[in-house]
């Protein structure tokens, strides 16, 4: 990426984009960009940003001017580094918040700035101190008598809630990412994804993904190995699956919680595991009347907790609950479909009928995936009406609303053949029509059908481009390649990413009894998701900020809670089975209590295991508490001395 020279004449390297909408006054981005260079002390982001210059467009269509480039001196992002808490590796191999006082105590800290803080890092240190930018006197944004200010405000927020700021991205790096590109899905290969490069260049958020999905797929292998023998050779006495349903549901607990020491281990190694969560700021949506935070003691917007309450449980809750409605009804309708073509074929049974008792499934599959997509939106819509005033607030209200119709809608008509209706051939069917077709929705609308819309939507660009230079052997211009990335869909976040795995994971443990086979699916489903998803990350999407997350959140909650629901259904499907009833001829009610012990027992098995297995490598519980030992006995130090500087001033002054 060629450097850019700054409004001083200082060459830096452009990272972070900034668009302002079209209409913009002059006033407004004179503004902005002063606050933008502005001197720390003096209350600015002390950055350097340039506006490009992007020349006529084709075919009379105008160019939006308001494009800049932000970048820092060196200084300044080590500067910025101590103030976003970031950790890098000590001289002694342990993980340490950075200092500028010890920054030559840290490993790779030569001082020319070469290699020390990657790309992402940079890039997230801007947005972190684009952010900090705070209004001083300023009563509204230059000629925007709309977009009010009062001390303490931040102006990126307000830009971006007001519509002014349209967009802020990273760039993207094209050798680096065209390395990173070639060591990660552009050859077919059998080694493990590049973890620590993928952290480098998008942060440990997305890596943390990719290794979850790495590491999945990798831990369903065991169930799929076991699975393909008792599908080949013990389809119908689907009893004989005891052995293997209990040890699926074992390993599902060993698995997530041996995911949890993995995933502490690389975000210790990446530096996120005892990384300090910054103050939450409002998010730019929130609004309120203007009020006193009692924490940071700023005049922010304010609204009431009962208010949002009742929107939630007098609007929310009852729209949830007709949404579930609405797709039980639908579910009944599939049933009245499912058994009129069973009728039709067992009247006159033939090929073509045959192939008409696969088209109800996979017709509802279709359906349920248009729901989940419909619904989602609205819990959207809903979410953000409700008028949270942190972000992780309102991730963990729409996670909850979405997870809870996913899961209804995804699962309800297989518990509903399981336990109402009983039939066994008619649940694997259905199990295994709804996971292939699911599987074969998302990968077109994750990955072809972007691919599609992004090539649309480039295509005059990239025309205009190849008349003067190869694209993927020359490097392009700044200001095209922004133009380029600016066109670029823009990433949402591992949120559909991680509903799909938890989907999926529903499918494999819920009734491992019933279709073995689940496993083998899901593995080849996300060996092509790694590369689906890789391919989206680097060609389709605009590069996202890095987030530096130490764990996957509440998605661990959610896996887990569907092991402990898979305890009971496996139990219960085991303890239905005709060849289980024979040896409880005369009592049904002995039949459940055994059913009810084996699964109190299984779950008991679960509950033991997770308290054995410790959530964090006993090595890095060491290093983390020799840490804080050594920051305690340092500010023990700090305050001797202080005392001991106090009492000669002291005597002294006596004397």
């Amino acid at each position: 990426m060629e450097p850019s020279s700054g409004g001083g004449g200082t060459t830096f390297q452009p990272l972070v984009v900034l668009e302002l909408a079209s209409t913009t006054p002059e006033e407004a981005v004179g503004w902005l960009l002063s606050r933008i260079r502005e001197r720390q002390q003096n209350g600015g982001a002390e950055l350097l940003v340039e506006q490009l210059s992007l020349g006529a467009a084709e075919g009379g269509e105008k160019n939006n001017q308001n494009l800049f480039v932000v970048g820092a001196s060196w200084q300044r992002l080590l500067h910025g580094a101590e103030e976003s808490g970031l950790f890098k590796e000590y001289s002694d191999g342990s993980m340490r918040g950075f200092t500028c006082a010890n920054k030559h105590k840290f490993k790779g800290f030569t001082g020319s700035g070469d290699g020390f803080l990657s790309m992402a890092e940079c890039q997230y240190i801007i947005k972190h101190q684009l952010e900090a930018l705070r209004a001083k006197e300023e009563t509204h944004v230059p000629g925007f008598s709309q977009a009010k200010l009062y001390p303490g405000k931040s102006i990126i927020r307000r830009l971006q809630s007001k519509g002014i700021l349209v967009q802020m991205f990273p760039l993207h790096d094209k050798e680096e990412l065209k390395r990173l590109s070639f060591s990660w899905y552009q050859r077919v290969r059998l080694s493990l994804q590049p973890l620590d490069a993928i952290r480098d260049y998008f942060g440990e958020g997305q890596a943390l993904y990719f290794g979850f999905l790495e590491y999945f797929t990798i831990a369903l292998l065991p169930m799929a190995v076991l699975g393909v023998p008792y599908y080949l050779f013990d389809w119908e006495d689907y009893d004989k699956y005891v052995l293997l349903a209990v040890f699926n549901l074992v390993w599902c607990t060993v698995l997530l919680e041996v995911w949890k020491r993995y995933s502490a281990a690389l975000a210790y190694h990446w530096g996120t595991l005892s990384r300090k969560k910054a103050f939450e700021e409002p998010r730019p949506g929130f609004h309120g009347v203007l009020g006193l935070n009692p924490v940071t003691g700023r005049e922010e917007p304010v609204f009431p907790s009962v208010s949002r309450q009742l929107r939630i449980y007098l609007v929310s809750l009852p729209f949830v609950l007709l949404c579930l409605y609405l797709s039980l009804y639908v579910m009944m309708i599939y049933f009245q479909l499912e058994g009129w073509v069973l009728s039709v074929h067992d009247e006159g049974p033939t090929l073509w009928t045959e192939v008409l008792t696969y088209i109800p499934s996979v017709v509802y599959a279709v359906v349920i995936e248009a729901m989940n997509l419909a619904y989602r939106y609205a819990a959207e819509f809903l979410t953000e009406w409700e008028n949270h005033r942190r972000e992780s607030s309102y991730q963990n209200h729409l996670v909850l609303k979405v997870l809870v119709f996913n899961f209804f809608n995804c699962f309800a008509s297989l518990f509903y053949i399981a336990f109402v209706m009983q039939d066994m051939l008619l649940l694997r069917q259905s199990l295994a029509t709804l996971l292939i077709t699911s599987q074969i929705l998302n990968q077109l609308m994750e990955a072809f059908l972007p691919y599609w819309l992004q090539r649309r939507r480039n295509k005059k660009m990239i025309r205009k481009v190849l008349k003067r230079r190869a694209i993927e052997e020359k490097e392009l211009p700044l200001a095209e390649q922004v133009r380029l990335e600016a066109d670029m869909s823009t990433y949402l976040g591992t949120f559909d990413d991680y509903l799909e795995l938890f989907l999926l994971f529903g499918y494999v443990s819920l009734f491992s009894c019933i279709f073995p086979l689940a496993a083998v699916l899901v593995v080849l489903n996300n060996i092509t998701e790694v590369y689906s998803d890789a391919f989206k990350m680097c060609k389709l999407f605009k590069r996202p900020f890095a987030d530096p997350a130490g764990n996957i959140g509440v998605w661990q909650l959610a896996f887990e809670t569907i092991s402990v629901i898979a305890v009971v259904t496996n139990c219960a499907l085991i303890g239905m089975s005709p060849q289980v009833k024979v040896y409880f001829p005369e009592s049904a009610t002995q039949l459940i209590l055994w059913t009810v012990t084996a699964e109190h027992l299984l779950l008991g098995f679960k509950f033991i295991l997770a308290f054995l297995i410790p959530d964090v490598p006993k090595h890095i519980r060491v290093k983390l508490a020799r840490i804080e030992f050594e920051s305690l006995e340092a500010l023990k130090k700090k305050v001797k001395h202080l005392l001991m500087h106090f009492k000669l001033n002291r005597k002294a002054s006596e004397a």
